[in-house]
């Protein structure tokens, strides 16, 4: 019997009307062009063990210690378009003069794509860039209905091997590399990310494998990120196990020889230096 990972970890049904949110970040500099507003949906199809942001994983509300206030809070709440909509327009003059907009982060939009996408439309009525980061695992049908109002899309490639990709995020990746294809043959403006993982996707042999699937995709440039432990707090605050917490975390330096594999297949190479 064939199990859907989206449904099977969604405790409650995805409603158009309303989207559960966990943060909205303003002022963001991190997340696209220009000054911008991040809206972070929660609820993920995935189980990444090096998840840095284990709070967006499920999709409901869930207490979560908060330093600040000294005590547990809860973590997620639902908005209506309208209401972020209040938000987000509060910074206009901002966009407007940084050349920003609004990005979509998570978790991952596109669990609760009917809503994104009331959202989305709403984003650019009002003449506003828009941007977005996603797993790609998602529906492809609705995943090119989304697509259509993003200028700006950052794509997550992890790991260019199903088995593996499975056995560290808890799916497959064959939806993953159809719906990258896709984008990229609608010619949308990518920016792809390799999160490099220790025991998962860091060696010569992946980099290599990397380099021959990008050279049959058609992809000429990608990001690598390094391994960090910057989420290991929320799993303590979550009172959550936390699978990676005893491995080292990476520098720019330690990628120099995966970023020259890549470059010798021709594939122009950056990597984030946190």
């Amino acid at each position: 019997m064939k199990i859907d990972l989206m449904n099977l970890r969604t405790k409650t049904k995805p409603q158009a009307s309303k989207g559960l949110i966990f943060n909205v970040q303003k002022f963001s500099l991190d997340d696209g062009p220009g000054i911008r507003t991040v809206i972070f949906f929660k609820g993920c199809p995935l189980r990444c063990k090096w998840c840095a942001n284990p709070e967006s994983q499920l999709f409901h509300p869930e207490l979560m210690y908060d330093e600040n206030q000294q005590q547990k809070t809860t973590v997620g709440k639902y908005w209506t378009v309208t209401e972020l909509m209040k938000v987000i327009m509060q910074d206009q003059p901002f966009y407007e003069e940084s050349g920003g907009g609004v990005t979509f982060s998570g978790g991952e939009v596109l669990l609760q794509a009917s809503f994104a996408i009331q959202l989305a439309q709403a984003i650019k009525n009002a003449g506003l860039n828009l941007a977005c980061e996603t797993t790609g695992y998602a529906n492809s049908r609705v995943f090119q209905e989304f697509m259509k109002y993003i200028d700006f899309m950052y794509y997550d490639c992890k790991q260019w091997n199903s088995i593996i990709h499975k056995k560290g995020t808890g799916g497959g990746n064959e939806l993953i590399l159809k719906n990258l294809q896709i984008a990229l043959d609608a010619g949308i403006n990518l920016h792809i990310r390799i999160p490099i993982i220790p025991g998962f996707n860091y060696t010569n042999n992946d980099a290599y494998e990397f380099g021959k699937l990008f050279q049959k995709m058609g992809i000429k440039e990608v990001e690598l990120l390094p391994f960090h432990q910057f989420g290991l707090k929320k799993y303590q605050d979550l009172n959550r196990e936390y699978k990676m917490k005893n491995v080292t975390q990476l520098h720019a330096d330690d990628l120099v020889k995966y970023q020259q594999i890549l470059e010798n297949a021709g594939i122009k190479v950056l990597i984030n230096s946190w």
